[in-house]
């Protein structure tokens, strides 16, 4: 049986987390829990679970969560906090030896180069958790690294891919946080909408896998069916299709390297309609600054995810309007860059730089 800390419980990927160790009782135990600020839900979950619980907005600090690790002794951590957040717990959970179910793109983003050799260092598995991620992740277990010339990451298009320019100056922040195919927290499903989302993706996908950006294409897919597909050397296209539902790739990663059964409806091909489309990069122009971060060097995925959490809270706050995001973290891109990234803390500090930078535009 395997002990699983859950990170960002209260939350979509929590949520669902605990859903499939509820289901799987004879094969997993929650061991400890985590949430930022919803202190009534994490007590009635500590309670239920009898496991020990760290409240985030009282104490964020590094010694909170290796404590909160070695009372709950887990065997695997969900990471499924949002936002720049999630990368110093997933540094700790690493640096404990400990499986890493990563559903915190920020972590890759952030640190990608430093959290893949601090895992190799300390023998430790990052098993991907976003639904494009993790069939990226089986797809090249299955078909080998080596056999592979390109990734194609799918994308929903969010609600505005139709929109004219016009239309897109006057989004408002009630439309944009109404998502076509995903039910996500208020930040993922703004970039979403934006494509930033998947620019991070796109880095993630860098990163993780070991890809020069011009091995990475994405692709629109409304129906979210296909959750990626992997090019092969001879020019076929492998893809991973299951209905779009976050408990499949947790629940993948959570009984990864095996192949068990499982409780969830299988997918059914009948009367399932997909299409593609290539992205507006012109009108939805983030998606294009993170394929422009992976060419330029390790500091400017750090300046991109920074931007874009300051600008897209503002956007939520209504203090600016929708097309401001992309202008904001282009603004601040451009500035001149010549931080080095040989340490967390020079991640962490390039990171609070280009906050204050984003902020001051604000």
């Amino acid at each position: 049986m395997k002990r699983v800390l859950v990170l960002g419980c209260t939350g979509s990927i929590g949520t669902n987390a605990i859903n499939i160790i509820e289901n799987m009782s004879a094969d997993f135990t929650l061991c400890g829990i985590q949430a930022y600020s919803n202190k009534q839900k994490l007590d009635e979950l500590s309670k239920k679970y009898n496991c020990p619980s760290l409240l985030t907005k009282d104490d964020n600090s590094a010694q909170a969560f290796q404590n909160l690790i070695e009372k709950s002794k887990p065997d695997i951590i969900v990471n499924g906090i949002a936002g720049a957040a999630g990368l110093l717990p997933s540094k700790i959970a690493l640096e404990n030896k400990i499986n890493l179910a990563l559903a915190n793109k920020e972590t890759i983003v952030m640190a990608g180069s430093l959290i893949k050799k601090l895992a190799k260092d300390k023998g430790a598995k990052i098993i991907p958790v976003d639904s494009e991620h993790s069939a990226i992740f089986n797809l090249v277990e299955k078909i080998g690294k080596e056999n592979i010339s390109k990734i194609v990451i799918t994308a929903s298009g969010g609600p505005f891919r139709n929109l004219s320019k016009e239309e897109l100056s006057k989004v408002t922040v009630e439309q944009a946080l109404n998502h076509p195919t995903w039910n996500m927290g208020k930040k993922i499903t703004i970039d979403s909408s934006t494509l930033a989302n998947k620019g991070l993706e796109v880095i993630e996908a860098a990163y993780l896998f070991d890809v020069k950006a011009e091995q990475i294409q994405v692709v629109v897919h409304p129906q979210s069916l296909i959750h990626s597909l992997v090019r092969t050397n001879d020019g076929m296209l492998y893809g991973q299709i299951s209905d779009p539902d976050m408990k499949h790739p947790i629940f993948g990663a959570l009984t990864w390297p095996e192949n068990k059964q499982t409780y969830l409806e299988p997918f059914e091909l009948f009367d399932k309609e997909m299409t593609f489309y290539k992205p507006r990069m012109d009108d939805f122009p983030l998606l294009q600054y993170a394929f422009d971060c992976v060419k330029n060097g390790p500091v400017y995925p750090i300046v991109f995810n920074a931007a874009n959490e300051v600008a897209v809270h503002a956007f939520l706050d209504k203090k600016i309007n929708y097309l401001s995001i992309a202008r904001i973290v282009k603004t601040v891109l451009d500035k001149s860059w010549e931080n080095k990234i040989n340490s967390f803390d020079d991640v962490f500090e390039t990171d609070l730089q280009a906050r204050k930078y984003a902020g001051e535009l604000i």
